[in-house]
């Protein structure tokens, strides 16, 4: 087998690679025992980048296009050579070729959550996933860090080492910028700029570029997300009381619209007086604006109950209001409400309260004249 790709290799005077592969990085081109020969030709393609090693170091580097092999076109190899007068064929020089162009969509994502603490959550555990390309940016230093004598380096080399780089950056960057968890999803672009930016110097240690980084995605675990939606689901019903009222309401007209003989009739009966009960209890307290039930009136003195500042303030006996009208916090304009009353009044037109008021004395009457 030596011999024959010693002779393939005599006649064979074109170096060039076509890649047909979606992943590799850099291929060395393979001739017998590295040998060129004088006047050969070199094909660089576009996104192609060819690197000469020399015993171990790297040469001569070619961009795109069509060199033929000769002194002036390897200044570095030449001088490695000692070719001072022109060199001999054949020469000895490993080729290399490399990829330069970008390799899109790779997923990136973290296979632990990201522990952190949210101001409104407190401790809460996030996961994270997105895309990034690269694309190989300085062939020699791609040889020099990773790739050393392999003669085909694909990104699945060097795919773990880049997604670590980038979870580890990621999640501490995250966990500084204190942003609430539920304001995260309008911070992507943001994110994503500053990961880009804190992790691209590591990628071209490897002599690897980071031409696009994206934050898909940062999602709460199952479980927080049931809780967030119940919670949601209660906002959107908003004053339980009112939806247990029109619930009630609903069941007693459907009952009404199909009786159903004495079951019927008894189930319509049952739901009206569960709406009317409902319509009692939560009457009161909607013009108080209070949550809890009206307490029933403590027999003998009469408690009244204040409407100070919009809320609902009692009950309080004879002595409680005479302090409050002395401290000026009750007037005859202030809303009041007792036992029996219909609706709340001004305390001036309820007599229990009206009199307690202080009256102005009369005037105080002439002397009579002395004869």
């Amino acid at each position: 087998m030596g011999l024959i790709k010693k002779i393939r290799g005599e006649f064979i005077d074109i170096i060039q690679w076509l890649d047909d592969s979606p992943d590799t990085l850099l291929y060395r081109f393979e001739r017998y025992e590295n040998e060129i020969k004088y006047g050969a030709k070199l094909v660089v393609r576009e996104s192609q980048v060819a690197v000469f090693v020399n015993e171990g170091k790297i040469a001569d580097v070619f961009s795109p296009g069509t060199y033929t092999l000769e002194t002036q076109n390897m200044p570095i190899l030449t001088t490695l050579k000692g070719w001072k007068y022109g060199f001999h064929s054949p020469f000895k020089a490993e080729t290399y070729f490399a990829n330069t162009r970008q390799y899109t969509d790779r997923k990136w994502g973290t296979s632990n959550p990201i522990m952190m603490r949210d101001p409104e959550f407190g401790p809460i555990r996030l996961r994270a996933f997105g895309n990034y390309a690269l694309r190989v940016k300085d062939p020699a230093d791609l040889i020099r860090q990773v790739a050393g004598t392999d003669s085909r380096f694909s990104t699945d080399e060097i795919t773990e080492q880049l997604k670590n780089i980038i979870i580890t950056r990621f999640s501490d960057l995250l966990a500084e910028s204190a942003i609430p968890a539920f304001d995260l999803a309008t911070q992507y672009d943001e994110l994503s700029a500053l990961v880009h930016k804190k992790i691209a110097a590591e990628f071209e240690e490897y002599g690897i570029e980071l031409t696009k980084f994206l934050v898909e995605n940062i999602s709460f675990p199952p479980e927080v997300e049931e809780a967030i939606d119940k919670r949601s689901s209660m906002g959107v019903i908003g004053n339980l009381d009112r939806y247990m009222q029109y619930q009630s309401a609903n069941a007693m007209e459907s009952a009404a619209e199909n009786p159903g003989g004495t079951a019927g009739e008894g189930i319509g009966l049952g739901m009206g007086f569960a709406m009317a009960n409902q319509m009692v209890k939560g009457f009161p307290q909607q013009m108080g604006g209070g949550s809890q039930e009206m307490p029933p009136p403590v027999p003998g003195e009469t408690k009244v109950y204040l409407a100070i500042k919009g809320e609902r303030q009692g009950p309080f006996n004879s002595a409680d209001l005479q302090a409050k009208i002395a401290s000026g916090e009750l007037t005859k304009e202030t809303l009041v409400w007792k036992s029996g009353m219909e609706n709340w009044r001004k305390a001036g037109e309820v007599p229990e309260v009206a009199r307690m008021f202080t009256v102005e004395p009369p005037p105080i009457p002439e002397p009579e004249p002395q004869d």
